[in-house]
C-alpha cells in the first residue's frame, strides 16, 4: 500500500521510493513519473510547531476550565452525584424524656456547687449587695467676723498711708503719675469704708467697738 503526502509524492510501502506519480494535463499531455531524492521534504509536509499553551489560551472560551469535567447530556446528569442536605431526626418522647433528664442533673450539680461556696442557690450569679453608707454633710466652719474686719482694716490702712504719701508729695511739688494721682483721691473712700468696719480715719479701732 502506498502512503500519499500533501505534497502529492507517493511512497512505495514496499521499497520505500518515492515518486510523483504520472498525471494527465488539462490539454490531454500526459506527465511523466518523477523520482523524488531521498530525504528531500517539500515545504507542504514540513509540520508548523504548535505551543500548546498557545493553543490552550486561543480556546479558552470553548473547552471551559481546563481539568474540569462537564456534564453534557441528562444521563451524565444522572450519574453526577447529588448533595443531601441532612434531616434532623424526628424527635420522640423518649428523646424528650432524656433531654429533661441531663437538664435536671445538670441544675443539680450546679446547686450542688452554689452551696458548696455558700451562695445562695437560688440567685448564686447575683454579686452580694452593699450597703451604701450615707455621705456625711460638710460642716461650715464658723467665721470670725472680728477676724475678718481686721484683715480688711489692715490693707485699707496700707493703701490709705500710702494714698497721704502721695499727697505730700504733689503738696512739695513733686510730679505724680496719672495712676498715683487716682489712689489720692481715693483718701475719703479709704476712710469711709474703715468708718463702717469700726476704725478711725487712722486705721486704729475705735474705742467701746467691739464684735
Amino acid at each position: 500500500m502506498s502512503e500519499v503526502a500533501k505534497s502529492g509524492i507517493t511512497t512505495n510501502a514496499k521499497t520505500g521510493e518515492r515518486y510523483i506519480p504520472a498525471s494527465t494535463r488539462a490539454d490531454g499531455s500526459k506527465r511523466k513519473e518523477i523520482r523524488v531524492r531521498p530525504g528531500y521534504k517539500p515545504p507542504e509536509d514540513v509540520e508548523l510547531y504548535k505551543n500548546r499553551a498557545a493553543a490552550a489560551w486561543k480556546t479558552r472560551a470553548r473547552g471551559g476550565v481546563p481539568g474540569a469535567e462537564t456534564v453534557s447530556s441528562e444521563e451524565d446528569k444522572d450519574k453526577a452525584p447529588q448533595i443531601t442536605t441532612p434531616v434532623a431526626a424526628p424527635t420522640t418522647a423518649a428523646s424528650n424524656k432524656n433531654a429533661k433528664r441531663r437538664e435536671a442533673k445538670r441544675n443539680a450539680k450546679d446547686t450542688d456547687t452554689a452551696e458548696a461556696k455558700g451562695v445562695d442557690s437560688n440567685n448564686w450569679r447575683a454579686p452580694p449587695t452593699r450597703k451604701e453608707e450615707p455621705v456625711p454633710e460638710p460642716v461650715a466652719e464658723p467665721v470670725d467676723l472680728e477676724a475678718e474686719n481686721e484683715k480688711k482694716a489692715r490693707n485699707l490702712k496700707k493703701k490709705l498711708r500710702q494714698a497721704r504719701d502721695l499727697r505730700e508729695k504733689r503738696e512739695q511739688g513733686e510730679g505724680l503719675l496719672p495712676e498715683q494721682l487716682d489712689k489720692i483721691i481715693k483718701i475719703q473712700e479709704l476712710v469711709r469704708q474703715l468708718d463702717a468696719l469700726g476704725f478711725d480715719s487712722n486705721g486704729d479701732k475705735r474705742a467701746g467697738e467691739s464684735a
